[in-house]
């Protein structure tokens, strides 16, 4: 297949990038820079210069695509409808990539949530991530019009990345962190759980969607869920750092910015990966954020 990847430099696209020329496709990759645009091109991956603002380039890479994979941007909707528009009449796979943050709630890190949500039960999403799963929706709807689409929803994703980008955002963060203040620092007590997922493992969900998703089909990716107290008591006993710092979520959200802060971090985002191992038999084979 001809294959239009966005984020192709990044985390999630990169690794997914390689794993996709291993199975014979061609991939195209959306990219920003010359710089980045030679490492794909060394890869094997032909690169296309532009990015999420570039409407005409998306829609022109869609419409020439046998399938299209967002995983730059979960918040860009005139991207993802440009793409869409591309793709309008011709029965294509278009996958999309959000975030479980959408179910993240304000629990500033003080409690543990006892709500775990799943592919099929109602979702409660924070007003302020509403504009993002308004995206998810838009995408799962132009199932209706032809298009093979689907969202996947990734938890807290860990492990090095395969291609050009090797670290993911959460638990790197929080070691940089942790080295520059000789302190793990966290977000309150730390009670907040997230469900989380190895690269490897969302490679292989990516690779199930694109073979047999039916359209319209949402998939959360996880297997396993730690709290932050119990990430932190990780990277401090791996680091030798043995102070556990536990930030007030104004404090946090002052020095890291309030998206970080309450909810890539303070928040809980408990997700169960029901759909994707009934429907697709993904087996995911890592099990611990900590290990």
């Amino acid at each position: 297949m001809k294959i239009f990847l966005t984020g192709a430099s990044g985390y999630i696209g990169g690794s997914l990038a390689l794993a996709l020329l291993s199975k014979g496709h061609e991939v195209r990759g959306l990219t920003r820079s010359e710089k980045s645009a030679n490492e794909l091109k060394a890869l094997g991956i032909f690169p296309v210069l532009g990015d999420l603002d570039n409407l005409d380039i998306l829609k022109s890479e869609a419409f020439q695509a046998d399938a299209v994979i967002n995983t730059a941007n979960a918040d860009h909707l005139e991207a993802v409808l440009a793409m869409l528009d591309g793709l309008t009449g011709k029965h294509q796979k278009f996958i999309h990539t959000s975030g479980s943050s959408i179910i993240g709630d304000d629990a500033r890190g003080n409690q543990l949530s006892p709500s775990i949500f799943t592919d099929d039960t109602a979702l409660l999403v924070d007003a302020r991530k509403q504009a993002r799963r308004n995206i998810d929706l838009k995408v799962l709807e132009a199932a209706s019009a032809g298009i093979q689409s689907c969202v996947i929803i990734p938890s807290l994703i860990y492990g090095y990345g395969l291609g050009i980008q090797k670290n993911s955002i959460q638990v790197p963060f929080l070691v940089r962190n942790a080295i520059e203040n000789d302190a793990v620092q966290i977000i309150g007590k730390g009670l907040n759980a997230w469900s989380n997922v190895h690269i490897e493992d969302l490679v292989d969900l990516y690779l199930l969607a694109l073979e047999k998703a039916p359209a319209g089909a949402s998939y959360f990716a996880e297997n396993g869920e730690a709290t932050f107290l119990e990430i932190a008591q990780s990277i401090s006993a791996r680091l030798n750092i043995p102070s556990i710092e536990h930030l007030p979520a104004e404090t946090a959200a002052d020095r890291w910015g309030m998206s970080r802060a309450l909810f890539s971090l303070g928040s809980n985002s408990r997700v169960r990966s029901v759909r994707a191992r009934s429907e697709l038999n993904w087996k995911p084979k890592h099990t611990s954020v900590q290990a």
